[in-house]
């Protein structure tokens, strides 16, 4: 679990907050539950690295303010528009029971064991994350899928998904695809038109004939010379 240090903040103006930001610290909030909304800073380069983990936004995180622990999921991060540093950050309180919606990343396994990719087959994931609702000290890490024994054609579903019982996707009513295990593709040179092709055929003979019919009235000329000059 990822953990991070937060210290109170009690700004009220704009000015105290850009004071905040200028000392290398980003503004956050914790809310949720039945305590009271709680204004904190974090560091903006712990920040940064922490964010630059994979699956941010779907971690519970350890917030230490204080001497207090408290497990909360971060849920928004702004940036700044000509910077893209983060600015503020809005972290939920795990309580729990209380249950979320949150985007949980899909992870496939075992790509070295499926017949079909070692045929050339190319896996096509059609969703990268897929949105549940759960209880908030329930939230997976990530779905994990298996592509031992997957053959091309095969495809995987939500319902090959083990999820608990409390964990249910978000789309209700269909069974959903999450990726297929797709025919390789291959590319082909597009063939010549016909038409062009006879066009091309044609260009030489028709060359050819304009040619001979030029020889021809010029030897007709030739002829018709001396005649006229024996008058």
């Amino acid at each position: 679990m990822i953990s991070l240090e937060a210290t109170v903040r009690d700004n009220k103006t704009k000015g105290q907050l850009s004071a905040i930001r200028s000392s290398g610290n980003v503004p956050a909030i914790i809310y949720g539950g039945k305590e009271e909304n709680e204004k904190v800073s974090i560091s903006k380069k712990i920040l940064k690295s922490t964010i630059e983990k994979e699956n941010f936004l779907s971690s519970i995180i350890t917030l230490s303010c204080n001497g207090k622990n408290q497990n909360v999921l971060p849920r928004e991060v702004i940036y700044d528009v000509l910077t893209d540093e983060p600015i503020h950050v809005d972290f939920l309180r795990v309580v729990p029971g209380v249950k979320i919606r949150i985007e949980v990343p899909v992870e496939f396994i075992n790509h070295e064991k499926s017949p079909g990719l070692k045929k050339g087959g190319v896996l096509n994931i059609v969703r990268r994350k897929v949105e549940l609702k759960c209880p908030s000290e329930k939230i997976p890490e990530k779905l994990t899928l298996d592509l031992d024994g997957i053959e091309i054609g095969e495809s995987f579903k939500i319902s090959s998904v083990n999820l608990d019982n409390d964990v249910v996707p978000t789309i209700q009513g269909r069974d959903f695809v999450i990726a297929t295990l797709a025919a390789p593709t291959v590319m082909k040179e597009p063939e010549k038109p016909a038409e062009a092709e006879a066009a091309e055929g044609e260009t030489p003979a028709e060359g050819a004939a304009a040619e001979g019919a030029a020889e021809g009235e010029k030897k007709e000329g030739e002829d018709k010379k001396p005649a006229e000059e024996k008058k």
